[in-house]
């Protein structure tokens, strides 16, 4: 594909293919996105698969995987991006520990953020689209694949539907209306219970009791089953999983950081229990200080 030799294909969608590839003249490794042969004739598919290559090219980020290139080979467009061998999101689900879960969740949300801040939303956040960088420690977490991202200027005009069902929100599922950043988060919360549990999350919503039309839905409450999960950490992901966007946290940088926050009361909470430890063990302690001291006074 140009100079670009195609190794692997290590990931293929609706509209492109993701090849491991090999860059002949810089000696590295590389990954090389080639929009599909059946799409190469379709003008708007065609330009919404440059637009990716040019949102990802102007932001300028660790946190964002980066593009390097732009060509045309037997009429069919590809660009070229860091190639990273940590695999993505996907690969973790349900197998980390918690901590570990909470903190990778939290560096996904920042990467969003840093799109968001760019005025880009991602409308199909998901763990196979935020790939992981082993070559850090701890390992970072960047985000990819904006084949459906749009300008947050443009959201009032969101009304065709794009994404991945089981992480849209209410309101982008619906495709009757506009919405913004916090459909990201909405995604993010799905993705992070995803991590914690290995689940998509179950939300039992109440009864509406006749809830006349324009007033705000009600939340569901997250059913954990036999999963532990601290009613802290449920909490924030509840209010972010809120069917009124109005109801979630105002973006992803805030999201990321009640997810932090939750995670760090949890820690602080364990630590006072065992500093505090059990009844007998601390008559245990006094016991021995004070025989020790009678000892030394004799």
């Amino acid at each position: 594909m140009g100079r670009y030799r195609l190794d692997r294909c290590v990931g293929a969608g609706a509209f492109a293919t993701v090849w491991q590839g090999y860059d002949p003249e810089l000696d590295a490794p590389v990954a090389v996105k080639v929009l599909a042969d059946n799409w190469v004739r379709n003008a708007d598919v065609r330009e919404r698969f440059l637009s990716e290559a040019r949102l990802l090219h102007r932001i300028e980020s660790r946190r964002v995987v980066r593009v390097h290139d732009v060509g045309v080979a037997d009429e069919r467009p590809y660009f070229v991006m860091d190639y990273l061998a940590g695999g993505t999101l996907a690969d973790l689900l349900g197998g980390v520990q918690r901590d570990e879960a909470v903190r990778l969740a939290a560096e996904a949300a920042e990467a969003v953020h840093v799109l968001h801040e760019a005025g880009v939303l991602h409308r199909d956040i998901k763990p196979s689209n935020l790939l992981l960088d082993r070559t850090s420690e701890p390992v970072r977490v960047l985000v990819a694949d904006l084949g459906s991202a749009k300008k947050l200027a443009d959201a009032s005009g969101y009304t065709v539907t794009t994404g991945t069902p089981a992480y849209m929100a209410p309101e982008q599922a619906d495709g009757t209306g506009p919405f913004d950043r916090r459909a990201d988060v909405y995604s993010l919360a799905v993705l992070t219970w995803e991590l914690l549990t290995g689940n998509r999350p179950l939300l039992a919503v109440p009864r509406s009791g006749g809830r006349r039309s324009g007033s705000r839905p009600p939340r569901g409450e997250l059913v954990t089953g036999s999963v532990e999960v601290s009613p802290r950490l449920v909490e924030v992901l509840a209010a972010a999983l809120d069917p009124d966007p109005d109801g979630r946290p105002r973006d992803a940088h805030a999201f990321a950081r009640a997810l932090v926050a939750a995670s760090g009361s949890d820690d602080a909470g364990r630590s006072a229990s065992w500093s505090t430890g059990p009844v007998w063990a601390v008559a245990l302690a006094v016991f021995v200080l004070t025989a020790l001291l009678g000892w030394l006074l004799l």
